[in-house]
């Protein structure tokens, strides 16, 4: 079994470009950083930036276009391709990209906390998915695990997963 999944959450670092292939989809490319920080063994800290280029097609690529903008804060999830071509020179170039499936908008375009609009797709190409994924669904039908008006607790047993 093969497994070819990424996810990132992190901040554009530019403004979507969106093109249109010969055969008239869209295509969204944009690049986001996410950060990672540790401690060093002198015990100073560190941060390390990683750049991830973003491709997102068809109606995923246009809710990018129309909803992100540099420095928006947004989740991506799906595969990593890496591409091949000669440049005009005829030098050997490649790019490795995260092709996006789907995709939720963190954080107000105002810079607040979170909207969390979730977008997402097929396998026949991305789409908006209503602002609901499968796992946005599952999550909304779990039972909230607390005390009851009547001061008992909820059973491990009674939990329906």
């Amino acid at each position: 079994m093969d497994l070819n999944k990424a996810m990132i959450i992190g901040r554009l670092t530019r403004d979507p470009e969106t093109r249109t292939t010969p055969q008239g989809a869209n295509v969204c490319s944009f690049s986001i950083a996410t950060n990672f920080s540790y401690v060093s063994k002198d015990g100073s800290k560190q941060d390390q930036v990683e750049y991830h280029n973003v491709v997102a097609w068809r109606k995923l690529g246009e809710i990018a276009q129309s909803y992100l903008k540099k420095g928006s804060q947004v989740y991506i999830e799906g595969r990593i391709q890496t591409r091949n071509w000669d440049d005009k020179e005829g030098q050997k170039k490649n790019r490795t990209e995260i092709i996006a499936d789907q995709m939720i908008m963190l954080g107000s375009p105002r810079g607040g906390s979170g909207s969390g609009q979730d977008f997402g797709g097929s396998n026949s190409g991305p789409q908006q998915n209503g602002g609901q994924d499968s796992f946005t669904n599952s999550l909304e039908q779990i039972p909230t695990i607390n005390q009851d008006s009547s001061g008992e607790e909820i059973s491990v047993e009674d939990i329906p997963f």
